[in-house]
């Protein structure tokens, strides 16, 4: 039985963070797992909708692995060109359709999220936007990735390099 969402056209420019200048999308192996989805299942490819959602989303990793900002410096600020149609998960009203909260910080709340993401992969979405978990006022969307480039999405180089941890961003969680 297919999920009830809706679909919805991204077109703009969205950001990441990454460890190079050289790869805005880097080849992983193993496949990590993320809140949308398993890497044994399928890769993805993460974005915010802004800096300080991007930055959110950096300090909530770094926190829950124990790591201080400054030992993953430099990291790049990637802008990504999207033009894409997908699953609308945007608010909590459109989540609760498919049977989940608003998202919230920690792997530890990851599975209900990687199984409708799963789901819609397997439905044939091209990926999802849906709230950050860390910080609930910003969207971030997740791009399944099989092989090569992802339909619809750009990385705009050359990327910003970031020397110094910024400002945490207003409205975070961790």
């Amino acid at each position: 039985m297919a999920l009830d969402a809706d679909l919805i056209s991204i077109k703009g420019s969205w950001v990441r963070h990454a460890r190079s200048a050289s790869e805005p999308l880097p080849d992983r192996d193993p496949l990590p797992d993320s809140r949308w989805q398993r890497g044994a299942i399928v890769d993805a490819l993460y974005l915010a909708d802004k800096e300080p959602t991007a930055w959110a989303e950096w300090y909530r990793l770094l926190a829950e692995h124990g790591v201080p900002p400054e030992q993953s410096l430099p990291t790049y600020l990637w802008t990504w060109r999207l033009d894409v149609r997908l699953a609308n998960l945007s608010n909590a009203g459109r989540l609760a359709r498919v049977g989940l909260p608003l998202p919230s910080p920690g792997q530890h709340t990851w599975a209900p999220f990687q199984t409708i993401g799963e789901e819609l992969y397997a439905d044939g979405w091209a990926g999802l936007i849906a709230p950050s978990a860390a910080r609930p006022a910003g969207l971030v969307v997740c791009l399944y990735r099989t092989n090569g480039p992802i339909p619809g999405a750009t990385p705009l180089p050359p990327p910003k390099k970031i020397t110094s941890a910024p400002v945490p961003p207003k409205g975070m969680t961790t």
